[in-house]
């Protein structure tokens, strides 16, 4: 290390008037290891100059070159990574931060401190050195280095030589003419300074006697003087260009520093404008629409649901923060309040009116199903209303209000249109049944003969001829599959063949095909109206769990009748699934009354028609389980399953009083 520091010194260091005060061979921490030397120098002229310099091999490795220096006064911190443990890694802190590793630990310790001894000497503004140790800070560096920082005054001090032999020899010469030169020092020290005396005084003869010598000497040094001056007097012109240089430099930089901070703003604000307009700008034909869109036609109801959901997205864009500060910002978002206000209204409106209109077109076509037992088709009006579907979901997201009003409007409307259809539809029904009957006949007192209410009786119940197990053969009609239900239909069906009349089982047939008939009717309605709500509406109707069993009693003729329901599908939760199930109810809630007057009637006509009604009910009521379990007819065709397996129970026991 020792021949690489003077060959810098040589070679790099001593023609810039610099001096190598302390050397460390490093390579960049991560990278690959391609060695260099940092060096701490200091200038020789003054004012002193302290450098930190980066010197490393050229390419083709016969000599070293300069790369990089840095002044000590740029130098912040130096972090030697452990104040314990040998780590040759360290850090120092420039304009940014330089991460080196030493090829040994001492080398790293040995230039630590000589920047701290600098650092120490020259600089006012002292380096923050951390974790390094305490006595690394304190203790010396070797003497060539610890003369050259810490010495007396600002010139350099020669290195220490030893004496050549000629020096040796004159010195032995002189102790020996001497002989007292070490046992009596004084007096050789007074007869050096006689001699010493004697010497300069033949100088000082020897000067006076070359006094022309003398004078062009003065001479000479009163010329250099003068271009002394000269010179100094340039530097100091040269000096007072340089300043006002460098302070137009500096007024440069900082007017550069100004402008670079200027254009980065206007980047910045460019591009909150350009979110802000991109984000919150909603365009004139989306305002037109909703202001003024034809609600009446579909290429209207698509213009005014692509504005729609475009005034949403403007209205639920997440502003950065501060943009809700903003003039502007506010006075947007007024306006898409307003607009969203107007809109939503607007669309009320519109859909009351169509919900009326719908209304009053629906009843018209009530006269040509007076006479026949069909319901009247609503798929028109579905259609017409389900390309009002996304605005309803619209409408849904942002006023809910107006929402929840348009929803109660339909239900009015509706059930009284239902009620008049339904209620029309069960008159036929009744018209149809009561027409079938024999004229004369007695309905609902007069009794069938003995013998075959008998026989029906054993021939269901069996050989015994009581009827302990009716509860439960009702409960496993309920619960069996379609073929099994056809089969039980087509036996009792035969046992009745078997016990009345050829009249009585012709009428019996008619009000079975009328019966189903009605039932038919019913089903499909309630199932696309309940389609079409939950469309129309964006009600969910496939959020489910587990479906429960439920066990209800009542009591009957100081009896008592268990009926159970085991629903084998799964059973809402969802609060649109109750939505739906409400509105259902409301819109038919005249679907199970008329069941049971037209069940009253049917049994009124002939009792026996309970059995047909339990195997027809209970067919449908399966299949509408399979269906939705917790679905409105479902619910109402269970209900109405209650009343016919009440009728057929005081059908059997009628049956029994009189066989009795």
């Amino acid at each position: 290390m020792t021949a690489i520091k003077h060959a810098l010194q040589r070679d790099i260091f001593t023609p810039n008037d610099e001096r190598l005060l302390s050397i460390v061979n490093v390579c960049k921490a991560g990278k690959k290891k391609r060695n260099c030397f940092l060096c701490a120098t200091v200038t020789t002229e003054r004012p002193v100059q302290v450098n930190v310099v980066k010197v490393k091999k050229s390419d083709k490795g016969d000599f070293y070159k300069r790369q990089t220096a840095w002044a000590l006064r740029d130098l912040a911190v130096v972090d030697a990574k452990d104040a314990v443990k040998e780590n040759p890694e360290f850090d120092l802190h420039f304009d940014k931060v330089y991460k080196w590793v030493a090829s040994s630990t001492v080398e790293k310790n040995t230039f630590i401190s000589c920047i701290w001894k600098l650092n120490q000497r020259y600089l006012r503004k002292k380096i923050d050195f951390i974790n390094v140790s305490s006595q690394l800070l304190e203790e010396s560096v070797p003497s060539g280095e610890n003369q050259s920082v810490a010495g007396g005054d600002e010139e350099a001090v020669d290195e220490y030589q030893e004496l050549n032999a000629r020096e040796e020899q004159d010195i032995e010469i002189m102790m020996e003419g001497c002989e007292y030169a070490i046992s009596n020092a004084e007096a050789f020290a007074e007869k050096l300074s006689r001699e010493l005396q004697v010497l300069d005084g033949a100088n000082i003869q020897s000067i006076m006697a070359s006094e022309k010598q003398v004078n062009i000497l003065m001479k000479l040094l009163d010329e250099a003087l003068k271009e002394v001056d000269q010179i100094e007097m340039k530097l100091s012109s040269y000096e007072e260009m340089l300043q006002s240089v460098k302070e137009q430099m500096d007024q440069i930089s900082e007017s550069n520093h100004l402008i670079h901070l200027s254009n980065t703003n206007n980047v910045k604000l460019l591009s909150e404008i350009e979110f802000l307009v991109n984000h919150m700008d909603l365009a004139k034909g989306h305002i037109k629409a909703l202001q003024e869109g034809d609600l009446t036609s579909s290429r209207g109801i698509e213009a005014c649901t692509n504005a729609a959901d475009a005034l949403l997205q403007c209205m639920n864009v997440a502003l950065r923060p501060g943009h809700d500060m903003l003039h502007a910002v506010k006075e947007q978002q007024q306006r898409f309040s307003d607009l969203r206000e107007q809109f939503a209204r607007r669309l009320a409106s519109h859909l009351n009116s169509v919900f009326v209109q719908q209304g009053h077109d629906q009843s018209s076509t009530l006269a040509q199903h007076s006479v026949e037992l069909t319901l009247p088709n609503h798929h028109p009006f579905h259609r017409d209303l389900l390309r009002y579907a996304k605005l309803m979901e619209w409408l849904k997201n942002t006023d809910y209000g107006k929402y929840e009003g348009l929803t109660k409007n339909y239900m009015d409307y509706l059930s009284r249109l239902y009620e008049r259809e339904i209620k029309d539809f069960f008159e036929v029904a009744k018209i149809k049944m009561t027409g079938t009957t024999k004229e004369g006949k007695k309905f609902a007192t007069l009794p069938r003969k003995e013998s075959a209410v008998k026989q029906e009786t054993e021939s269901l119940h069996g050989s015994s001829g009581k009827l302990t197990g009716s509860t439960s053969s009702l409960n496993k009609l309920s619960v069996q599959s379609s073929g099994n239900r056809r089969s039980q239909s087509s036996s009792l069906l035969d046992m009745g063949n078997m016990s009345a009349s050829d009249l009585d089982v012709a009428d019996r047939t008619k009000f079975d095909k009328i019966f189903e008939q009605v039932l038919s009717e019913l089903e499909p309605l309630c199932l696309a109206e309940q389609d079409f709500i939950s469309k129309f509406f964006k009600l969910q109707q496939h959020q489910s769990i587990p479906g429960t069993t439920s066990n209800e009693t009542e009591e009957m003729d100081g009896g008592t009748l268990s009926r159970s329901y085991t629903s084998g599908g799964p059973q809402t939760v969802s609060s649109e699934k109750d939505m739906i199930r409400q509105m259902m109810t409301k819109i038919f809630r005249c679907i199970e009354p008329e069941l049971n007057n037209l069940i009253a009637l049917g049994d009124k006509i002939d009792s026996f028609n309970s059995l047909y009604m339990l195997v027809k009910m209970s067919h449908h009521v399966w299949t509408a389980q399979n269906v939705d379990p917790a679905s409105f007819l479902s619910t109402t065709l269970g209900n109405v399953l209650v009343t016919v397996k009440r009728n057929f129970d005081k059908c059997i026991v009628s049956s029994f009083s009189y066989s009795d």
